[in-house]
């Protein structure tokens, strides 16, 4: 019985491992378990699968793409954004599709010109939120248009994915470890391990359309090792 957990658990291992390093298969299974976060929090499946994606999450799958491949480059001035997976992926995403108040809608910056989605890197991927203005601090505001906010969805703790809301405290909740952050304040942390805050992506209206307006502005990632 042993030897059969043994063969099991080392099945699994390899079976993370070559998800983590293939990016594809890491997408399409990234998809798969954000899923599933749809179960209340504190089920024990929901933290099963926050604890796999983390596992990927925070595996530097940037180094096995090429440095050159615009697919793998972080949002640039003048992208826009589409919804990262569902039924409307690819769509462009605007701001009276996010829900006035949370929660997060998750998206990927797209260069407009050549139509080319930037879901090369799980880093990339954005959590776009619209939110009461008079809400936010001033600093917020000033890096977010007609009340949309962007910010990177990879938690700065370990690299998990920021996939949860907290509806009564409007935070944005990382199931891996419960760090919350506050998205009417930069992002503040707020509560749990997460050393800072998640980096903002400035935004900008061009002719009614959410666009980029420059880079993070912090380090996009968890604590490295």
């Amino acid at each position: 019985m042993v030897c059969t957990a043994r063969r099991k658990w080392r099945k699994a291992k390899v079976e993370w491992l070559e998800m983590c390093q293939d990016p594809r298969r890491q997408r399409r299974d990234t998809v798969r378990l954000a899923r599933r976060t749809s179960v209340r929090p504190g089920r024990r499946a929901f933290l099963q699968a926050a604890f796999g994606l983390g596992l990927c999450l925070s595996f530097p799958d940037g180094a096995f793409a090429r440095a050159d491949d615009p697919k793998t480059a972080r949002p640039q001035e003048g992208d826009r954004f589409v919804f990262s997976f569902g039924d409307r992926e690819g769509q462009i995403v605007t701001p009276e599709d996010l829900s006035l108040g949370g929660p997060q809608q998750q998206a990927y910056a797209m260069d407009p010109r050549a139509k080319i989605v930037r879901n090369g890197s799980t880093l990339n991927l954005v959590l776009l939120l619209r939110l009461d203005p008079a809400q936010m601090t001033d600093e917020t505001r000033a890096l977010a248009a007609d009340g949309v906010v962007a910010y990177s969805a990879m938690c700065t703790h370990q690299g998990c994915l920021v996939s949860m809301w907290q509806a009564q405290a409007k935070t944005l909740f990382c199931a891996c470890h419960a760090s919350q952050f506050d998205p009417r304040d930069r992002a503040r942390v707020v509560d749990g391990p997460a050393p800072r805050r998640l980096p903002m992506l400035p935004l900008k209206m061009v002719d009614g359309v959410l666009t980029v307006a420059g880079g993070f502005t912090g380090r996009v990632g968890g604590e490295r090792l």
